[in-house]
């Protein structure tokens, strides 16, 4: 179980500090030496710079709390891009699905269109070359390769062969 210094107002965990109870049979918790000593010193931690109280007093660390909280919101803001204009993004993004359906299919029929005439010429070229050369030249006989030469044979001798 966590304990709080009754001085210094910081954690104490377990197996550290010392427990100190009065003849009142009132606890005290004690972080260190140095805190025990400044109770019994009666010091007030009020004025004692390195206690959580006198951050407190002082308003130490509260201002970076909540710097921390507030956080950037990211706003979205539509820009125009290379191509298109603000006005023709817009326009774009108002238009019935419909509409964007239609042009997206015309779009792909003269896409396929293109590349049909594009396959087209492309055999028709092929063709002609096929009539220009009938008969292609037949390919030169292959020689047959030369025998490889054969060494002696290695007689391997010795422990390990």
């Amino acid at each position: 179980i966590l304990e709080v210094c009754s001085y210094s107002g910081y954690k104490v965990y377990p197996g550290h500090g010392k427990r100190a109870i009065r003849g009142d049979g009132r606890q005290f918790y004690f972080l260190s030496g140095k805190c025990e000593r400044s109770h019994y010193l009666k010091r007030n931690p009020r004025e004692v710079s390195w206690t959580v109280l006198y951050r407190r007093k002082y308003k130490k660390g509260a201002v970076e709390e909540t710097v921390k909280k507030r956080s950037k919101k990211v706003a979205k803001t539509a820009r125009a891009f290379a191509g298109a204009s603000m006005a023709e993004i817009m326009a774009k993004r108002n238009q019935n699905p419909e509409v964007r359906l239609a042009m997206r299919e015309q779009a792909l029929r003269a896409l396929k269109e293109k590349q049909r005439a594009k396959e087209a010429e492309r055999k028709a070229k092929k063709m002609e070359l096929k009539k220009k050369n009938v008969a292609p030249a037949p390919k030169a006989q292959q020689q047959p390769k030369a025998a490889k030469k054969v060494g002696k044979p290695v007689v391997k001798t010795g422990k390990r062969f």
